[in-house]
């Protein structure tokens, strides 16, 4: 009776979801909210080289959307196009990208249009795909397998599977016992938002004193940073650090870098540690520049975080102190917690925000290029859209994307329909193969119900490729802030208000 109730259960669970739900989602939202807020990123092209005749040149990028997949004939025809056409005349099942275009000379808007940048692969059964909602009846009309989960895209014929990846989670800080260099503890930390991803790195030398490394600043004094970002009184850096304990390694700290009174004598530090200041030109600037930038780009990019950021790294020297000094137990790298999975949406943003980038560049070299000549009339024919295309259609059909990563796209397994199945629910490590990386490879209790126990290659791939399970469901990472925020201050968290908390 029970085993009978398990299969009810499931089928009714398999009848309202699909084993690629997750990645189907994904690709939605990828259309729907990535693709805007990608464009945004890169909405104003402001060329060097303009018109003699005008003062202020700009060139502004606006809404962008998707429609669904069609097909231009030879006469010039248009018209929908299914999956299963794409398959049989080796066609790329993918819809038209539109974008609003305006060029403002002086402040004045002087051209508006809508053009078309580029083609995006569609994935099948998507939100965006002529199958999508279809009862199993009509599928057959439309010669689809009614049992097909879909969540693949179709280029020049071929299906091709875009494979799940698995890398440690950003923005969360991760201390560890290190088997080289000089500091026995090393803090490590990816800060993400948009384009940017930068690696930072914490570490305390024989003398005590602790170092933060991230792009050009490599090994600057910690205490230096945290009093160029506006928290300069020795008082506060001690409270913000631990109200609890008082560790011997921030006094230490602070009598290295007792000289520093002020956040332009802090940056004077920093801009001759990283060999940024001359006599001509100090580098205040530069340096305040580089630091609102890089560091934590994921707390904010403007010169109001500053303080926040300050506030962050005393967090940071506490949690490094708290394993380095108090014995606390180092992050567990292989729980699932700390890690990310990068869904075919994921995947798709990386791609086109890099893509988009070189689209960008384009316009400005060309645009730049006929004002030299004396031949510009219309921003409309500086716009290529097969650039954008042939990028992105290349790197699907090949698997080669962005950060020179391979294998990311394959052809879909259709030995049979388990083969399938498996293929769309494969989730690859970015580990190398020939490194050995035991505690990767091992099962790890928090596997359980999100990864197949048993699933796995042998061989050098072994631990490192694995399958998600029947049931397992992916989150999103929408979050509203607003919502979260009182959330936590209806359980007592209280805002942190002009450098009080």
């Amino acid at each position: 009776m029970i085993k009978e109730n398990y299969k009810h259960l499931i089928k009714k669970y398999f009848a309202e979801h699909s084993v690629v739900e997750s990645d189907i989602q994904s690709f939605n939202n990828f259309v729907d909210i990535e693709l805007p807020n990608i464009v945004k990123e890169m909405s104003e092209i402001v060329p060097t080289i303009v018109p003699t005749e005008v003062e202020e040149f700009k060139i502004t990028l606006d809404k962008i959307w998707v429609k669904k997949p069609e097909i231009v004939e030879a006469d010039g025809s248009s018209r929908i196009l299914y999956p299963t056409e794409a398959r049989m005349r080796s066609l790329t099942y993918s819809a038209p990208i539109y974008l609003d275009v305006s060029a403002h000379v002086d402040g004045v808007q002087r051209e508006s249009f809508t053009t078309l940048v580029g083609k995006l692969p569609i994935m099948v059964k998507s939100k965006y795909c002529h199958l999508h909602n279809l009862t199993p009846e009509q599928l057959i009309e439309k010669n689809e397998d009614p049992d097909d989960p879909g969540g693949y895209f179709i280029l020049n014929g071929n299906e091709r599977v875009l494979i799940t990846v698995e890398d440690l989670a950003t923005n969360k800080f991760f201390v560890g016992e290190t088997s080289v260099g000089p500091s026995k503890f090393a803090g490590k930390l990816f800060s993400e938002k948009g384009p940017l991803r930068i690696a930072h790195q914490i570490e305390q030398m024989k003398d005590g004193v602790i170092y933060l490394s991230f792009v050009r600043f490599k090994r600057v004094p910690i205490i230096a940073i945290i009093k160029a970002l506006g928290l300069t009184r020795d008082e506060e850096i001690v409270k913000f650090i631990s109200d609890e304990r008082q560790y011997d390694d921030v006094i230490i700290n602070l009598y290295e870098n007792v000289n520093i009174k002020t956040e332009k004598e802090a940056l004077t530090a920093i801009a001759k540690n990283i060999g940024m200041t001359d006599e001509r030109d100090p580098g205040f600037e530069k340096t305040q520049e580089m630091i609102d930038k890089y560091l934590l780009p994921h707390i904010g990019t403007s010169k109001k975080d500053r303080i926040y950021k300050a506030y962050n790294l005393c967090k940071l020297i506490k949690r490094f102190l708290m394993v380095a000094r108090d014995g606390i137990p180092p992050q567990d790298k292989d729980h699932y917690m700390n890690k990310k999975l990068k869904l075919s949406g994921d995947l798709l943003a990386d791609l086109f925000r890099v893509n988009m980038r070189v689209l960008v560049n384009d316009i400005l070299y060309n645009f730049q290029r006929l004002v030299k000549r004396g031949k510009f009339q219309s921003i409309k024919i500086i716009i290529r859209d097969k650039l954008l295309t042939d990028r992105i259609k290349s790197a699907m059909a090949t698997g080669v994307w962005t950060g020179g990563r391979k294998g990311i796209s394959q052809n879909i397994d259709r030995g049979n329909h388990l083969a399938t199945i498996s293929h769309l629910q494969r989730v690859v490590s970015l580990l190398s193969t020939t490194q050995e990386n035991f505690e990767a490879r091992a099962l790890h209790p928090t596997h359980w119900g999100r990864l197949c126990a048993v699933e796995t290659p042998e061989g050098t791939s072994i631990g490192l490729r694995k399958n998600l399970a029947l049931l397992c469901q992916i989150s999103s990472e929408d979050v509203n802030a607003e919502k979260t925020q009182k959330l936590l201050e209806g359980i007592g968290l209280k805002p942190l208000k002009d450098g009080k908390k």
